[in-house]
């Protein structure tokens, strides 16, 4: 993949319909899984269905919802159709108030709304959600769905036709792993530390229709192709493809799925302008004419591996050369390659400001991380708990590595025992009691955890120039 922008590559076929008229704002809407963490032994818990009922009675605005996962440790938090990232009725908002109303329902039940891409310690045993395609799933792929408790955070972009999604699906290949690095945050897993920023994208390797997509010819190939991976068994349905970016099954949109769920709004924020921002881009230079880089399939998931194991920090593979450099250059290019259509949408100062706030707070790899050398796995939860209205936006203060009290509403416990997944730190936080306010038994044994350096600072220069309902994202 050596062929920069503009020059005479690959083109798109057949040319896409055009999606709207410089200027106008592209509707998108997101999707965010989070854990449910029991605060007394810091594993996963399986009260969706309580939560669920809990925050349902009380409707979100704009279109927003709630929806089960797989697992039934997990729940989705879905906005409605937005047309801006900020503002009255935009992603902030939105995003803000679902997991305000999550967290509160989540605690009234006694657990954690947790946003991490991996559970820290799992819940021992797979607690299936019920239903029909839940069942099927989990049946047909096995032991590959034990302990699946991974949550990631799906942007979707309103397009016009299923052949416009393939070929901007198509165009957005390269850029994919530098979303990911920019959002890891997954490193532990199961009372380890894997060694990778996202874990969370190493577990999904092991199922078929995972990664970054193939090319596609057209929306008939794209639909051929799945039509096989059904008939060969590959996948359940349509609908359980892995790639990380797809015309969605549901919506007619562009789904992007590559990204670790969030720790913060903010993150979340910053995912859903840049994926806009690429999705505009590849509509105008497919309107253009433009030529558009295409990696062979091991070169993306190459991308993709380095982008997964190391984060922002690098190295990583150059979106436009397909040669392995510096994470700060990957990423000042996606910048160049988006500011245009940033500026259109009035996004370029709020995605530079959001940039500087990655670079200065590390990622949440580089966040769960250090709570986890500090205090072990419930100092790693506290720092991926999403907050109540009024506590901190986490536990974590970057100055000072631990809060010395839990936030307000969190049950006081133990700190975990010396050998019992890392090392006890009387600084760190604890999470809860039992609602009595009596202490509970402290976790399981779980492997010991594998002591790593701390990865080098986030340092790129962001200013660079170089669902109750199914939230009808259009």
């Amino acid at each position: 993949m050596t062929i920069p922008r503009g020059s005479a590559a690959t083109t798109d076929a057949p040319r896409p319909a055009s999606s709207s008229t410089p200027g106008d704002s592209l509707t998108l809407g997101v999707e965010e899984e989070f854990l449910l963490v029991d605060p007394r032994t810091a594993r996963t818990a399986p009260e969706a269905a309580r939560v669920l009922a809990r925050v349902e009675a009380d409707p979100p605005p704009a279109g927003g919802g709630y929806r089960p996962e797989l697992h039934a440790t997990q729940v989705e938090a879905a906005t409605g159709v937005c047309t801006s990232l900020t503002g009255g009725g935009g992603v902030a908002g939105q995003l803000t108030e679902l997991r305000a109303r999550l967290a509160a329902a989540a605690r009234e039940e006694g657990v954690l709304a947790v946003a991490s891409g991996t559970p820290v310690l799992g819940s021992g045993t797979t607690h299936i959600t019920p239903g029909d395609r839940y069942e099927r799933i989990a049946a047909h792929y096995a032991g590959t769905m034990d302990h699946y408790e991974m949550c990631g955070c799906h942007v979707h972009v309103g397009v016009p036709d299923a052949e416009t999604a393939v070929v901007v699906v198509n165009r957005l290949r390269p850029w994919l792993p530098i979303l990911l690095a920019l959002s890891v945050n997954s490193p532990l897993h199961r009372g380890r530390d894997r060694g990778f920023a996202s874990w969370r994208i190493a577990e999904e390797t092991r199922f078929p229709g995972a990664g970054v997509p193939p090319w596609f010819d057209s929306a008939a190939h794209h639909s051929a192709v799945l039509d096989r991976m059904v008939e060969t068994g590959a996948l359940v349905d349509h609908g359980m493809t892995f790639w990380l970016a797809r015309p969605s099954p549901r919506h007619p949109t562009v789904e992007v799925r590559v990204t670790d769920t969030a720790t913060t709004v903010d993150e979340a924020v910053l995912q859903a302008g840049l994926v806009r921002a690429l999705v505009r881009t590849a509509l105008t230079d497919a309107e253009r004419g433009l030529a558009v880089p295409r990696p062979d399939d091991q070169e993306a998931a190459a991308a993709l591996w380095n982008a997964a194991r190391h984060g922002p920090n690098g190295p990583l593979v150059h979106p436009l050369t397909g040669r392995l450099g510096p994470g700060r250059e990957a990423v000042e290019t996606l910048l160049e390659a988006v500011t245009p259509a940033l500026e259109e949408s009035g996004d370029l100062s709020t995605v530079r400001d959001l940039l500087a706030a990655l670079r200065s707070t590390g990622t949440g790899a580089d966040r769960q991380r250090a709570a986890w050398r500090e205090g072990g796995p419930r100092a790693a939860i506290a720092v991926s708990a999403i907050p109540l209205p009024g506590e901190p936006g986490s536990v974590f203060d970057p100055g000072t590595p631990y809060a010395l009290d839990p936030p307000r509403g969190l049950p006081r416990i133990p700190d975990t025992p010396a050998g019992v997944g890392a090392p006890t730190n009387r600084r760190a936080p604890t999470l809860a009691g039992t609602a009595a306010g009596t202490p509970s038994p402290a976790a399981p044994p779980e492997p010991e955890a594998r002591r790593e350096d701390p990865p080098s600072p986030f340092h790129f220069d962001p200013a660079s120039p170089s669902r109750a309902q199914e939230p009808p994202y259009a």
